[in-house]
């Protein structure tokens, strides 16, 4: 991901649409279809300017306003992207550290287990249907809003945990903390496509789940330590620190993102360049493909000159503005009460769309398993043949970490270069589906860590086997958050926070409908037999990527109308 690399317009031809023609009105038009490459396709065609990076056409098209956060500088870019990944890792830390505390909670206040695990499905509701209520806020009053929101949303969380006394503030707090963490299952990823082009995704969201990951694994690792050495009390007030730490370094350093490009774009684009670069286009074969990428630099020097930006677009927003709390959007009318609801009754839409569904499962199954081998390890791992303290039962984590850290690399950086390079056999045209392709060794690999943690615990059988299984379950987890999210993300690039939105309710739901079965499932039907049933069950939903890599452009295809026309009724 070369941030540093040359952004040049390109003359190129494009199909011509009539001025009063949007690209979206193009019959041959498909959301997640996009030429990649830059090519001239044919005579007849109206001659215009696109930007290209690295010989690859620039989606969506950045403006030449200094304004617009795809036009920001590398440092710029790269601190967002940090600032992000830290609340990401932070809200999953928060969001897991409570059983560090169970314990003491038990043996101080008599607070039961099952109280406890009440909370933890409290939490997956928080975190889902937080996502869903506040996400029209986002697109009506800007991103920053909602991340101030949620962090003090967990200082208080945090603080009521810290002095729980009651079965009811173990509970509650946890409607709070995952309050918190709402604004990593969609306004995170929406800041992130805010900043950087489509081709970077993959790489991006690497570390978006890699700080998933950290957080979920190392946040119990962590709250271990420190409930052994000062007491569960400081799980809360140390994040209650922490998150008033990060209120004022987000206040001062977290710039908002929100930016109307189509308002610039129509200053100095025309036709089909003017927001996507997509179909109709001519394909090019593999050769023509290379060349067109080998001698990008040659096309430049051949164009006419880009239209001059106006002086409006030139003009630099203050520092003030860049850290006002609430940014409104362009098309905000009156204080927007009747958009709000407007936009959230239309976000229902997205549980039509096959790509949403498909995202969600994969990544709310990993939600799911993920209460399960924790309960596993809490349950069992105390008493013989291994005889566990609290550190060594946290852990546990560590080998989930370093699977998930592989499972990112793997999915991210990969899946970057991977899709690039199946672009240019199908003549420069990217479809959604190529991520897909690497959700197969997810589903060899994380199936057989299951059987491999679920068969060893069962037996009794030492670290080895069971430690290796949890290595192949963390890179099933990072390897699917990833892919799931890259999908969607250029499946419909438009829709990013309300397809997030869509997976972040249905990925909550099932974490919270499981955690509740977790302890009844186990008891009843064994700890092998569990884990064998849900290694088939993840090997089946991991497969459904290949009807999808088959059949999914067609989805695209006949999900067009309702795309269009939810993003009509939300940019209204």
């Amino acid at each position: 991901m070369d941030l540093n690399s040359e952004v040049s317009p390109v003359g190129t031809r494009t199909a011509q649409l009539t001025s009063t023609t949007n690209l979206y009105d193009d019959d041959n038009y498909i959301p997640g279809t996009i030429n990649i490459f830059h090519r001239d396709v044919g005579a007849g065609m109206e001659q215009t300017d696109l930007k290209i990076m690295n010989g690859i056409i620039l989606n969506p098209q950045p403006s030449d306003s200094p304004n617009d956060p795809l036009n920001w500088s590398p440092l710029a870019k790269y601190w967002q992207l940090l600032m992000l990944g830290f609340i990401t890792g932070f809200t999953a830390a928060t969001s897991n550290d409570a059983g560090a505390g169970q314990d003491s909670l038990n043996e101080i206040y008599g607070i039961s287990y099952d109280a406890m695990n009440t909370g933890a499905g409290v939490l997956f509701c928080g975190i889902g249907y937080a996502t869903f209520f506040t996400a029209p806020i986002t697109s009506l009053y800007g991103r920053r809003i909602i991340y101030f929101v949620c962090i003090v949303s967990g200082l208080i969380g945090a603080a009521w945990y810290g002095a729980s006394k009651r079965t009811s503030d173990t509970i509650w707090s946890q409607l709070f903390v995952g309050i918190s963490e709402s604004c990593a299952e969609a306004q995170v990823q929406l800041g992130l496509s805010d900043v950087f082009f489509q081709h970077q995704l993959g790489s991006v969201l690497t570390v978006y789940i890699m700080a998933t990951s950290v957080g979920t694994y190392l946040g119990p690792l962590i709250a271990g330590f420190i409930a052994d050495n000062v007491g569960f009390r400081w799980i809360g007030w140390t994040t209650v620190i922490i998150s008033g730490g990060l209120l004022i370094v987000m206040y001062f350093t977290l710039f908002e993102t929100y930016f109307d490009r189509n308002a610039y774009m129509r200053q100095t684009l025309t036709g089909t360049a003017m927001a996507k670069t997509t179909t109709p286009v001519k394909k090019i074969d593999e050769k023509e493909a290379e060349e067109e990428q080998n001698n990008s630099s040659d096309n430049r020097n051949e164009v006419s000159e880009p239209i001059e930006p106006s002086s409006a677009s030139q003009e630099t927003v203050s520092y003030r503005k860049r850290i006002a709390m609430i940014t409104p959007s362009s098309n905000l009318i009156g204080w927007g009460v009747k958009q709000y609801f407007q936009r959230m009754f239309g976000m229902l839409r997205v549980f039509w769309f096959p790509p949403v569904v498909l995202s969600g499962m994969i990544w709310g199954i990993q939600d799911a398993l993920l209460t399960f081998y924790l309960t596993t390890e809490d349950d069992d791992y105390y008493d013989d043949p291994w005889n566990y303290s609290d550190a060594g039962v946290a852990l546990m984590n560590v080998p989930c970490l370093i699977g998930a850290i592989i499972g990112c690399l793997y999915a991210g950086v990969f899946s970057d270069w991977f899709v690039i390079w199946m672009a240019k056999r199908n003549g420069g045209v990217q479809e959604a589906e190529y991520r897909l392709y690497f959700l197969f060794a997810s589903a060899i690999i994380g199936p057989c860590g299951l059987l491999m943690f679920g068969i060893g615990t069962s037996k009794g059988y030492d670290w080895h086997m069971t430690y290796v299984g949890l290595g192949f379950i963390g890179f099933g987890w990072g390897c699917s958050g990833d892919i799931a999210m890259s999908y969607l993300m250029d499946a419909y690039p438009d829709m990013v926070l309300e397809g997030m939105v869509g997976v972040a309710v249905i990925n909550n739901t099932l974490g919270m409908i499981f955690t509740f079965a977790c302890s009844p499932w186990l008891d009843n039907v064994g700890t092998q037999n569990t884990y064998i049933a849900w290694a088939v069950i993840e090997f089946v939903i991991s497969m459904m990527a290949a009807p999808m890599i088959y059949w999914g452009k067609d989805c695209r295809r006949w999900t067009k109308k309702w795309y269009l026309k939810f993003l009509e009724l939300r940019d209204d």
